[in-house]
């Protein structure tokens, strides 16, 4: 309010300085309507004041504290959602973790397997061709004791057409197998 008298003694000092300086000119410096103009300034600013103070300001704090409140509950949110999300990651970081660890057991079991079997089967093998080797050193131990009397044999039979085809006699079978036998134990000692 003193503000106001303050104002109003000032602009009647003004007023008394323009009313002598005045001989005519723009209407806003003629002192007789400055008074006027004063009060429509004052009733003028009073409605915008008013105004401002009960409806625009009060919107315009309604909204900043809204929005105030809107960013709190979104920075919260986030807040949430980060955490969330770093449980999140540990927990598939884990769950990795886990995976990697059960898949080399079970790459370990397989391999372990995979060794046995092929063990057993190496073992199975190697006896089944052992088996087939005695087997065989037998058939060829019993050829090599029979050869010689087959040989004999056959070398006798062999002698016996020779000599028949050769001179056309018939040769005794005895004395060509004496004769074969004789050379074998001749071979044989060498």
């Amino acid at each position: 309010m003193k503000k106001i008298i303050i104002y109003l003694l000032a602009l009647f000092s003004v007023n008394q300085i323009a009313i002598s300086a005045e001989t005519g000119g723009m209407p806003q410096l003629n002192p007789e309507f400055w008074i006027s103009q004063v009060f429509w300034l004052v009733v003028t600013f009073g409605i915008l004041l008013i105004v401002l103070s009960k409806f625009i300001l009060p919107n315009i704090r309604n909204n900043l504290e809204k929005r105030k409140s809107q960013i709190m509950e979104n920075i919260e949110i986030a807040d949430n959602q980060k955490i969330d999300s770093e449980k999140n990651i540990k927990e598939y970081d884990r769950i990795i973790l886990d995976a990697k660890v059960a898949a080399k057991k079970t790459f370990s079991l397989a391999k372990e397997k995979i060794q046995l079997d092929l063990t057993k089967k190496k073992e199975k093998i190697e006896s089944e061709l052992n088996s087939e080797i005695d087997v065989v050193e037998k058939e060829i131990n019993d050829l090599k004791k029979s050869a010689p009397e087959k040989i004999g044999l056959i070398a006798v039979d062999t002698a016996s057409e020779i000599v028949n085809k050769l001179i056309g006699v018939e040769v005794n079978k005895s004395n060509v197998s004496a004769i074969v036998n004789e050379q074998i134990k001749l071979l044989g000692d060498k």
